[in-house]
């Protein structure tokens, strides 16, 4: 038989209303190459428009930010907190959509881990606790990061209220959907991670109270975008500083984590392993998943991250009721195509680190491509 005919990935997907043409996702991957403004740039529309001429059926954009005060992770990172972001979003999401391809933005606020912002000097996250690891040099850092100030109630309200802000742009912009990034050490996932918040309110202590925020920006943005589009959520227990912390509470906390997403009106959960493999931060005791957990408990489209340019890995998660999608990063990058050629049963390639150095730019990218010899 053919590969289309065996291979679950090349199978039509749902993920709430919206159905795709297949089970493979363009995962986000930040590429700091947007105007210094902010705005995407047509360089970009062609990069994600690739996604979709090569098959894939849903792309996720990288990390978009939400607020023109903290929420900005690094420069010539793309926003969603203007007109002038919104327009040009919506000839991205023109592109892709030729192709006939869905496109979701990723909502992101970087909270502590914020290395690059125009809009303020400091930083703001759960409690004033310095970040573990280092600012990273292929999104133009360098150096420790610094210590955050507390966000205060006040605060708080204005993120969640530039996550509602940015999802209605959103919208407006084209996309079918927005996924909430709570994921990878970002100031969602800080208000998750238990040793970055030492809170003393209902936002800090038991995991119930950790994953309030998250939950009530999902709530917000479901009330403001109506019960017809999507409203998806990235977690993870892995962070781009952090690559061994796992939830101290292993399948308790998954489990409260997953029911209070779902019950504020999430559509889909995005489970990522922050370049792992899958098993390496999916597997439970008892042969459980933290994917097929997620799927359980609560009964919403789960899409699985981690090695999933792999045939076999990706045909075992989606056989065996682990995940219902797969998203692809660094695979993608390698080939935009990837659905086709595993259609025509050829392997991937080996990811080439050199294609982000000395940073993750769309031109370095392309400088890459050249000097491979590959097609742009």
């Amino acid at each position: 038989m053919t590969a289309r005919e065996t291979h679950p990935a090349l199978e039509p997907g749902r993920v709430g209303e919206l159905r795709t043409a297949n089970r493979l996702v363009v995962a986000p991957m930040t590429r700091v190459s947007a105007a210094p403004d902010g705005t995407a740039t047509s360089e970009m529309a062609d990069y994600y428009a690739g996604f979709a001429h090569g098959g894939f059926g849903l792309v996720i954009t990288e990390g978009i930010y939400t607020d023109a005060v903290y929420s900005q992770g690094y420069l010539n990172q793309p926003g969603l907190v203007s007109d002038r972001h919104t327009t040009a979003w919506g000839e991205v999401t023109a592109r892709v959509h030729e192709f006939g391809a869905s496109v979701v933005a990723q909502l992101m606020h970087a909270g502590a881990l914020s290395q690059g912002n125009p809009y303020r000097d400091d930083t703001a996250g759960p409690s004033a606790i310095a970040p573990r690891g280092a600012k990273m040099p292929e999104y133009g850092g360098h150096g420790p990061w610094p210590t955050p100030k507390e966000m205060s109630p006040a605060d708080i309200e204005e993120a969640v209220a530039g996550f509602v802000a940015s999802a209605v742009n959103a919208r407006r912009a084209g996309f079918d959907g927005v996924e909430i990034h709570a994921a990878n050490g970002y100031l969602l996932d800080q208000f998750l991670t238990d040793y970055t918040n030492r809170r003393e309110d209902s936002y800090g202590g038991p995991v119930a109270n950790r994953v309030r925020l998250a939950a009530e920006v999902v709530a917000a943005v479901r009330a403001a975008v109506g019960p017809d589009w999507g409203v998806g959520v990235r977690l993870s227990q892995t962070k781009v500083n952090d690559f061994q912390y796992r939830w101290p509470g292993g399948a308790h906390d998954a489990e409260v984590i997953y029911a209070a997403l779902a019950e504020a009106g999430a559509t889909y959960l995005h489970i990522a392993s922050e370049g792992r493999n899958w098993l390496d931060t999916a597997r439970l005791d008892g042969g459980l998943t933290l994917t097929g957990l997620a799927r359980r408990t609560s009964g919403l489209p789960v899409i699985a991250n981690g090695g999933m340019h792999d045939p076999d890995l990706s045909a075992q998660v989606l056989a065996d009721g682990h995940a219902d999608l797969v998203s692809v990063a660094r695979g993608a990058l390698v080939h935009p195509d990837l659905p086709r050629r595993l259609a025509e049963g050829r392997a991937p390639e080996r990811f080439d680190h050199a294609m982000l150095s000395p940073m993750a730019t769309l031109d370095n990218a392309r400088r890459w491509r050249s000097a491979a010899g590959a097609a742009i």
